[in-house]
Parts: C-alpha cells; sequence; structure tokens
C-alpha cells in the first residue's frame, strides 16, 4: 500500500473538491481519503463524510466512576473507624456529598481529557503523510492506494488541478 498526497493551491478550492468527486467516481470512499487544510473551512466543503465523535460519552463515565469511588471511599473510611458521635449514624451522608461532588467534578474532567485525546486520536502512530506547505495555505487530500493503483491516483489528481503529488511508499 502507497500512501498519496495531491497538494492543491487554496484559491483551487474548488479544485480539491473536483478531486474527491473524482475519487469517489474512482471508487473510493469518504473513509478512504482525508482532507487536510491549516484553513478553516466549513464542514462538507470538499465533499468529506461528516465526523461522528462519541466525546460525550466521557465525561458522562469519569462522572460515574468518580462519584462511585468517592462513595466508597467515604463509605469504607467511616465503616472502617466507626465515630459514634450523640448517637447518629455511622455513615454521615452531609460529609460525603463533599467529597462524591469532588470525586464526580475531577472524574469527569480527568476523562473529558482523556475522551479529547482518543476522540482527536493523539498520537496518531499510523500517520500517512503530510507537507509543510499545507500550513502555508495548501489544501491536501491523502488517500491510502495499492500499488498497482499510484499512477491511476496520480493522474487523478493531476486533472483535478493538483499542485504536486507526492507518493509514499
Amino acid at each position: 500500500m502507497a500512501h498519496m498526497l495531491g497538494l492543491f493551491k487554496e484559491e483551487e478550492a474548488a479544485a480539491a473538491a473536483n478531486a474527491t468527486e473524482a475519487l469517489e467516481q474512482a471508487g473510493y470512499t469518504n473513509e478512504n481519503f482525508e482532507i487536510l487544510t491549516g484553513s478553516p473551512y466549513p464542514e462538507g466543503s470538499f465533499g468529506e463524510r461528516e465526523a461522528k465523535h462519541k466525546l460525550y460519552v466521557f465525561p458522562f463515565l469519569g462522572a460515574l466512576l468518580g462519584f462511585s469511588a468517592a462513595m466508597l471511599i467515604t463509605g469504607a473510611t467511616q465503616a472502617a473507624y466507626p465515630l459514634v458521635v450523640g448517637g447518629k449514624p455511622i455513615l454521615s451522608l452531609p460529609a460525603m456529598t463533599i467529597i462524591a461532588y469532588e470525586g464526580t467534578m475531577l472524574g469527569a474532567i480527568l476523562f473529558t481529557v482523556l475522551g479529547i485525546f482518543f476522540e482527536s486520536r493523539l498520537p496518531n502512530l499510523n500517520a500517512g503523510i503530510y507537507d509543510p506547505r499545507i500550513t502555508a495555505g495548501y489544501i491536501g487530500i491523502t488517500v491510502q492506494v495499492a500499488e498497482e493503483r499510484v499512477n491511476a491516483v496520480e493522474q487523478l489528481f493531476q486533472r483535478a488541478g493538483a499542485a504536486d503529488v507526492i507518493v509514499k511508499r
């Protein structure tokens, strides 16, 4: 498998959209190619797939685990060292709620940060190909192709108006 990068000048944003359409006509789906740009463009400007994320799950899971851990710690501590004061119950709920709140917040925050890393695919150990010109304003389209189709995809990028095509084998 070879990684290919087609670079398009910023003024040729329509050419990048044409390249994604040509890739789809050549049999590549939205999951096979990725758009790289240093400038903000509206979602779907180049015909790419809409990114789906599950980031909202991480804070809820973290809050649930943090609350559970806090309740377990405070309950186990009060049960391990029972201090009966004036006939009051061993488990003091007002004191437990403060620790439960802090545990809930800590769990939610930590899992949110972990979720951001996870959803951002960081660190990306399986990164394909990149060119510094993308940061300078070019638009890049990366696609992973079989060795026998490298020339066909390279011609496809050039017909769409690519300023440069880079192949990494």
